[in-house]
């Protein structure tokens, strides 16, 4: 019930304010910290033989998780009790939610293209995903907004918060650590498919809980299309390349009756993916918006539901 309250501290603080840039520019950012830490490791550890690699990004997942739960614990091991721990406890956790930020991010990418301006639309929705933008329309913007959205809902809200209540401080430390090192070393390339595979296979089972926790929220958010949100999710989640996050993009195509996933082109190949909702429109610039809405919904029904398990 404790956890629970820090959790809510911390969702409340980053909802509220964000990570304000003078307190960035002043002492940065803890996950840029474990960022740091993770470059260092695959600069010198990732190289040599396939077995190599992978041995060596096993030990990269130990010591880029352990490291910062083991200082997270003892911090919280010298905190105060009562509500003074509660708050203290919060304030540390703040940095590891990202409710606001995350708005910001794709509410700046559906004001230009609410606008009719798709170039500078294109321009803000690179800063959140890694498609070839010169190849998006208005349609492709908006479901690389929206998907973003959906799906970062779950890695950078609920997942932290649940993994928060479940193990305290260091629960949400260490899953903001194995969830940057997949962003960072995940990836199915020549150089990281086999020093990332420890990371990205760590990854998908931390978020398999908070995903469909995430797609629920989304779902109970809009009654009205409960319904239509659950058989989507049902009948096409499964098929998406991810094993998450399929199910909170599923319940926002259900949602707002538009289809997403599907292919997208990158810098050096193009990708064919299953349809989520297909047969449905593609989205335009006001179902960004009330993907916006559709979030806020959701975060809010998560606030709730801290507030109850710390007041229960």
């Amino acid at each position: 019930m404790s956890f629970a309250a820090t959790m809510l501290v911390a969702l409340v603080l980053d909802a509220g304010i964000g990570w304000p840039d003078p307190l960035y520019k002043r002492v940065g950012h803890p996950v840029v910290w474990i960022g740091n830490l993770i470059s260092l490791c695959e600069q010198r550890w990732n190289a040599g033989p396939r077995n190599r690699r992978i041995v060596f990004g096993t030990l990269t997942v130990l010591l880029v998780t352990g490291l910062p739960m083991a200082l997270a614990a003892l911090v919280a091991l010298i905190l105060p009790g009562g509500w003074a721990g509660v708050a203290l406890t919060g304030l540390l956790a703040w940095p590891f939610v990202a409710v606001r930020s995350l708005h910001d991010h794709v509410a700046e990418v559906a004001r230009p293209l609410g606008g009719g301006d798709l170039d500078g639309a294109r321009q803000a929705v690179a800063m959140i995903v890694g498609r070839d933008i010169t190849q998006l329309d208005t349609g492709g913007v908006a479901r690389a907004g929206i998907e973003s959205l959906a799906e970062n809902a779950s890695d950078g809200v609920i997942a932290p918060l649940f993994w928060g209540v479940v193990l305290g401080l260091p629960g949400i430390v260490g899953y903001k650590a194995i969830n940057t090192m997949d962003s960072m070393i995940g990836h199915r390339t020549d150089r990281y498919e086999a020093f990332g595979k420890a990371a990205a296979r760590l990854d998908d089972g931390v978020n398999w809980i908070p995903a469909r926790i995430t797609a629920a929220l989304f779902a109970l958010g809009t009654p009205r299309r409960l319904a239509h949100a659950s058989r989507v999710v049902r009948r096409d989640a499964a098929a998406h390349r991810s094993p998450n996050a399929g199910w909170p993009e599923g319940a926002m195509a259900g949602i707002l009756g538009v289809r997403l996933s599907g292919p997208r082109v990158y810098a050096t190949h193009r990708v064919e993916e299953p349809w989520l909702n297909a047969g449905a429109p593609d989205p335009a610039a006001r179902d960004m918006r009330r993907a916006l809405r559709t979030y806020m919904r959701g975060m809010a029904l998560a606030g709730g539901l801290l507030l109850a398990l710390a007041v229960l």
